[in-house]
This record gives structure tokens, C-alpha cells and sequence, in this order.
């Protein structure tokens, strides 16, 4: 393919030339996309109201991803979505199984949602690991997040367990922002560090998989972690943190009264990546708020605070990916957990839209709001 473009576009004006070189890359980066994903997206349904943006809903909004609409319409679209059904992470993780049906719990929660602002998404589909290969499964996560980066949209990763966080990053480790330098930061909203040295990677395992990874990258991962629970972690979990140079705020620290420290953590964080990769374990939060995961938080950070970090994370115009975990529908209880995960979705992706901000590395021509 590169060859053939080399040559066709020898003899053409520059401006054509890049325009057929554009072209070309968009058609390799569809293919690794439709090969990635194992079940196409369907259709999002939901009320309806009436006709017209006075009316709009997220499933008006979103279109499911097919070769031939990602070469057009798709382009100037605001966000992209892709699911992760697994929770082989999480059997390994010795947790309760049943993430696999995160996925599609959280698109019915978040189709319904009312759209003050009009904006426009697509639907991957999603990458299955039902098999029991999770590192298969994860490379094509990767693979299918890459694509999306590549073509200049903010990807959102609906889990699934939170080794889909893994999946995440190799998307990143491979986007064109990351080969062009941009500088890295990953904040996980989450009770624990998933900093196990497990033999076999889990759902307990991918931050120190990204971190092994950009080691050998020649680069230190930079990480932050907010509402750590020392109950939950092991002091080898601690020292781990402590040697990679971790970040973290515990979950005593981020209650209502302590916003400003919340503030300041996030401000910093902000200021020390170009790109960020925001990883949400819904079992930050209390376990009346989100009691559909495999490890129910006792005490976790308020919603109020949770949503609060989201906000200011797509105010920022750093926003790159941020993957959902942990959600189980069997556990939950009147769809609590999964409505709760689809409000911060919609936060982060109004607030990231309204920022008319493009990814990094993206074609620059493509605004990714309004």
C-alpha cells in the first residue's frame, strides 16, 4: 500500500498528494479496525420524543460503525465507542464474574439520556474474549483504539473488567501521538493500584503491564490513582506504588469537604501529560451508589466528587481515552451502577465535546466539538 501511494503521488501537486496519502492511511487504519472488533454494533434505540435537536437523545446521536460511513460522515463526528465483553480479568482476579455484560448494560443506560447540546458518535462494536485468550483480546482492543485515536476521535472503552484498562493503553502505545512524543498521563479512578505481579495478567494486573511496557519503551509510566482504599491494598501494593513513583489521593481524602485537595491532584496531573488516558473502576465509588461491581466499595469517593474529576478531566483538552470497568449487571440492583457509569460518560463526553478540542495526533482538520 505505502509503495503504490508513493508512486501514484510522485507526479501529483503536493496538496493532492496529501490528500491521496490521507486517504490511503484512512482505508489501512478501517481495516485494522473492522479486523479488530469480533460483534458489529447495533443500533441504539430508546424514547423518542419527536423530531428535531430539541428532542435529541444519545441513541439519536449515535450510528453504528460500518467501512463505508467511517470514510465519510464519520470524520467530522465527535466521539467514537467501542466495547470490551470480558471478564476473564476478573475470574483470574478471583473476583465475581459477569462484566463480560458491561458493554451493552452501559449503551441501554446511556441511550435515553437526554442531549442538550448536539453531538454526534459512533459505535465500534466490540472485541469479545470468550476463549480465554485475554492478551488476544486485549491487542485487539488495542488495535481498534489506534484506529480510532488515528482518525482524530476521543475514544470511549465500555468494559467489561478493568483489564480492559491494558487494551486502552496499547491503543495509545500505538497512536500517532504517542510515536510523536506526546507525553503520557494515566489516572485511575479506582479503590486499588491493579498493580499485582500476578504470573498471569488480570483485571489486578494493567497498570504494572503499562508500566513494564514503557520500561522497556525507555520511558516511566505516569500514573495517578484516586480514592486508593488501604483496606483493599496490601503493603506490597503500597511498595510497588512507592518504587514506580505512583501518585495517589486515598478515598479518605476525597470526600466533600475535601474537594480542593481533589482540585489540586487533578491540576497536577494536568499539568504533567499532554495525553491522558482516564481509566474508571466503578467500584470508586460507594457501594449504595454503585453496588453492581465485584468488589463493592465500604466507604469509595462520592459521586458528587467522582463526576466533579470527570468534568474537569474534559475541560482540560487532554482527553484521549477513558475506559468504563468492573460494571456486572448481575449484581446490580434496579440498574444503579450501570446509570451511574452512563451519566459519567455523558459528563465527560458533553464536557470534552464543548471544548471543541482535537486529539493530539489526529488529522487536524477534524473538530471534536461544537
Amino acid at each position: 500500500m505505502t509503495t503504490t501511494v508513493q508512486q501514484t503521488t510522485q507526479s501529483m501537486p503536493t496538496e493532492q498528494a496529501a490528500k491521496a496519502a490521507e486517504a490511503a492511511r484512512a482505508t489501512d487504519l478501517d481495516l485494522d479496525l473492522a479486523s479488530a472488533v469480533d460483534a458489529p454494533a447495533e443500533p441504539w434505540t430508546g424514547r423518542d420524543d419527536g423530531p428535531g435537536i430539541e428532542h435529541l437523545r444519545w441513541h439519536h446521536a449515535v450510528r453504528p460503525y460500518s467501512e463505508s460511513s467511517a470514510a465519510g460522515p464519520t470524520r467530522g463526528w465527535d466521539a467514537a465507542f467501542v466495547g470490551f465483553r470480558s471478564d476473564e480479568g476478573v475470574r483470574r482476579n478471583k473476583g465475581r464474574p459477569g462484566a463480560a455484560d458491561g458493554p451493552g448494560e452501559l449503551r441501554r443506560a446511556l441511550a435515553p439520556m437526554a442531549l442538550q447540546t448536539p453531538l454526534s458518535a459512533l459505535d465500534a462494536g466490540d472485541i469479545e474474549v470468550g476463549d480465554g485468550d485475554l492478551a488476544a483480546g486485549q491487542r485487539r482492543l488495542g488495535r481498534a483504539v489506534t484506529a480510532l485515536l488515528d482518525r482524530g476521535r476521543p475514544v470511549t472503552v465500555l468494559g467489561g473488567g478493568h483489564e480492559v484498562a491494558y487494551g486502552s493503553y496499547l491503543g495509545l502505545a500505538g497512536s500517532r501521538a504517542l510515536r510523536d512524543g506526546a507525553r503520557l498521563g494515566v489516572l485511575n479512578l479506582d479503590a486499588h493500584f491493579d498493580l499485582r505481579d500476578d504470573v498471569r495478567p488480570s483485571s489486578g494486573t494493567p497498570f504494572l503491564q503499562m508500566a513494564e511496557d514503557e520500561a522497556v519503551a525507555g520511558r516511566e509510566l505516569n500514573y495517578w490513582v484516586l480514592g486508593v482504599s488501604a483496606p483493599s491494598n496490601t503493603e506490597r501494593l503500597y511498595r510497588t506504588a512507592d518504587r514506580l513513583g505512583v501518585r495517589y489521593l486515598p478515598d479518605t481524602d476525597c470526600g466533600l469537604l475535601n474537594v480542593h485537595r481533589v482540585d489540586a491532584f487533578v491540576d497536577d496531573f494536568l499539568a504533567s501529560c499532554d495525553l491522558v488516558h482516564l481509566s474508571i473502576d466503578l467500584d470508586v465509588l460507594p457501594a449504595a451508589v454503585a453496588p453492581g461491581v465485584s468488589a463493592p466499595a465500604a466507604y469509595g469517593v462520592p459521586l458528587e466528587v467522582v463526576e466533579h474529576v470527570c468534568a474537569k478531566i474534559a475541560a482540560g483538552g487532554q482527553l484521549a481515552v477513558c475506559d468504563v470497568a468492573e460494571l456486572n449487571p448481575d449484581l446490580d440492583l434496579d440498574h444503579r451502577t450501570a446509570r451511574t457509569g452512563a451519566r459519567l460518560v455523558h459528563r465527560i463526553l458533553t464536557g470534552a465535546a464543548a471544548g471543541q478540542v482535537p486529539v493530539p495526533g489526529g488529522p487536524s482538520h477534524v473538530a471534536l466539538g461544537r
